[in-house]
């Protein structure tokens, strides 16, 4: 039987080839290779060995070689089917029936990609052309000149609806297949497919062997409601199983035994061009157990490389907890933490390759941020809490699987654990001191012959607590929507390019939701909506009631929006900031309750402090809303 191309990439993606072929052949770790004595001669000096980035073995004195499948087969006589059956079943991957439909799936899953590659070589010369030249300069502000474009492949998707779609249907590329991978915008409410990216700056996103099968967009409006847009999940991507640049990185990676992982498609960039060309990306989620294992397979001991902000600090910590339960002898991580409020790309364009280097250079273990997270995000002055943080730390390290591992944590933290309390902890407490005076948090005292200082991972506690506060309240999140809808109704030639976010929108008032929906409908079946059609809608659907209400709502400061004569260019403004402040809202909100259930779950401090940074971006928000709806005085007009 001929299994499909994916699921034998699949099987070997769970199963390092040093796994399988450790279990006949007793390897010993060679550099960034294994070794051993060959299997299929009788020799004293090993050469035999096994790569686990290449997924494939060699043997010297034989001259064999070849993968997983290769080796049980030549060592146990399998036949290629047996191999495969016997290493699915080991990895937990369901292997296809054979059938004429699972032919038929392989052939359009090649077909995929050949639509992607068509996809990404359109972006590529839409970049190159005459509607790509603002995106260039974008690029060239950014130092991302000809070679790099080149490089990565970037793209351009023009702010045409139907750009991608027509150039792809001109090659017989079907519609149905182009929104299934994610190309096109589709749905029972759409009557029309458009394009997905539009506007943006692109970036390929590859697979292991380099195929196409995504696209990251950056928006070039500044008041775009996403900056950045991955492709939806489809046959080929799932985000959380695959590492932008990956395919770009695995040589260099190999050659220099680490890898790096930043947080975005930039930074990737911007490391590159630092001389780091073994730096790899997530695509906008917490870091997986399964971008863990694509990261251990090219290097044993990973750098995460994270912003120097409270988001990047969270990362860090999550990618912790994933890891921990999967450490195994050798395998572990490093972190590095930029300076705060600066990602690779600031800090390659303010201080150089040099500044990145340093950082680098300064990652810190694993243990290490486990014991700063412990320690910095919870006061430790008292009997209780230095308790609680031994329990805490205690349950971490007893969620390491591997038993040597554990061993090794837990004399490690409690040596850590001992040194915090007077006399417990002999000569090992000496090497800590109180830092800043305070009694409740301990560093080490630093030794001759250490390394330089490294930029740590802090949790800052916040005392300001802002209450409660909705970014204005329930009353100010009616009014604004109130406002963006009742604009609209008074404006319909807006909808051409305001129907996207307005669709996007959440909105709470009932009055507002209808109206939004015939709103859109007017957008979809005229290309330039008027009053008069929309009054007709309007009475036909009995929403004239609900438009009167909701008009009602529109504060003082905000009814010169409702004038079919206000200016143009005053109104485009003023509906951009009241989206994006009621798109930022909707999203504090969300945050805001996650903040406030994880207080409630956990009573830490970086809880807390979390909580307090929710509020006062909320307060921010209504702040500059409520200035913005004071009336300006005759002086402040003149002038």
């Amino acid at each position: 039987m001929r299994y499909p191309p994916h699921i034998l990439e699949e099987i070997r993606a769970r199963l390092p080839a040093s796994d399988v072929v450790g279990r006949r052949v007793r390897l010993k770790k060679a550099g960034r290779e294994w070794r051993g004595l060959s299997p299929f001669n009788s020799e004293k000096t090993p050469s035999f060995y096994v790569n686990d980035q290449k997924q494939a073995y060699f043997c010297f004195s034989s001259g064999k070689n070849g993968d997983v499948f290769t080796f049980l087969m030549e060592t146990e006589g399998l036949s290629f089917p047996e191999a495969v059956e016997r290493l699915a079943g080991e990895a937990g991957v369901t292997l296809p029936t054979p059938s004429a439909d699972t032919r038929e799936m392989e052939t359009k899953r090649t077909g995929a990609f050949e639509v992607m590659e068509l996809a990404a070589a359109y972006y590529e010369d839409q970049l190159k052309g005459r509607l790509g030249t603002s995106a260039r300069a974008y690029l060239d502000r950014r130092s991302l000149g000809p070679e790099i474009r080149a490089r990565f492949r970037l793209g351009y998707a023009t702010s045409e609806r139907y750009g991608l779609r027509d150039h792809l249907a001109a090659k017989d590329v079907d519609k149905e297949l182009m929104a299934e991978l994610g190309l096109l915008v589709s749905g029972d409410d759409i009557a029309v497919p458009f394009d997905k990216f539009r506007d943006r700056v692109m970036f390929p996103i590859t697979d292991s062997r380099g195929r196409v099968i995504a696209f990251g967009g950056r928006a070039m409006q500044a008041d775009a409601k996403a900056k950045y847009m991955n492709s939806p999940e489809t046959p080929l991507f799932h985000k959380g199983h695959v590492l932008y640049n990956l395919h770009g990185a695995r040589k260099a990676a190999h050659d220099r035994g680490t890898i790096i992982a930043v947080e975005g498609y930039v930074d990737v960039i911007a490391m590159t061009m630092a001389g780091h060309p073994n730096a790899v990306a997530g695509l906008g989620t917490a870091l997986t157990e399964e971008q863990l294992a694509l990261l251990w397979r090219n290097a044993d001991e990973p750098i995460l490389c994270f912003d120097g902000d409270g988001a990047g600090q969270r990362a860090a910590f999550k990618a912790l907890d994933v890891a921990l339960p999967g450490l195994t002898p050798g395998k572990s991580l490093r972190f590095a933490i930029l300076p705060e409020g600066q990602d690779p790309d600031d800090l390659l364009r303010s201080a150089g390759a040099s500044a990145i280097d340093r950082v680098l250079e300064g990652a810190r273990p694993l243990v290490e941020v486990l014991w700063s997270r412990a320690t910095e995000t919870t006061p430790i002055d008292t009997p209780e809490r230095k308790a609680g943080l031994a329990k805490s730390l205690r349950e971490m390290v007893a969620s390491i699987r591997d038993e040597t591992v554990r061993r090794f944590y837990k004399d490690e933290i409690e040596g850590r654990l001992r040194a915090l309390s007077p006399g417990g902890g002999g000569s090992r407490r000496n090497n800590y001191e109180p830092r800043n005076g305070s009694a409740s948090t301990f560093q080490r005292r630093p030794r001759l012959g250490d390394p330089p200082p490294s930029p740590r991972i802090t949790t800052k506690f916040n005392p300001l607590f802002a209450g409660s506060t909705n970014s204005g309240g329930t009353a100010m999140f009616r009014d604004r929507e109130a406002m963006i809808v009742s604009s609209l109704l008074a404006h319909p030639e807006l909808l051409g390019i305001e129907a996207e976010d307005l669709a996007a929108l959440k909105l709470d008032d009932p009055d507002a939701q209808a109206l939004r929906s015939l709103l859109l409908d007017q957008a979809a079946d005229a290309d330039q909506p008027d009053v008069e059609v929309l009054e007709s809608r309007l009475s036909r659907a009995g929403l004239k009631d609900a438009a009167a209400r909701l008009a009602s709502h529109v504060r003082p400061g905000d009814r010169w929006t409702l004038d079919p004569h206000a200016d143009r260019m005053r109104l485009e403004d003023a509906l951009r900031q009241a989206v994006i402040l009621h798109r930022k809202s909707g999203a504090l909100n969300s945050e805001l309750r996650s903040a406030e259930r994880a207080l409630v779950e956990d009573e830490s401090e970086a809880n807390f402090a979390w909580l307090c940074d929710v509020k006062e971006r909320m307060a921010v928000i209504a702040g500059a809303e409520a200035d913005a709806d004071v009336p300006e005085s005759d002086d402040t007009a003149a002038s």
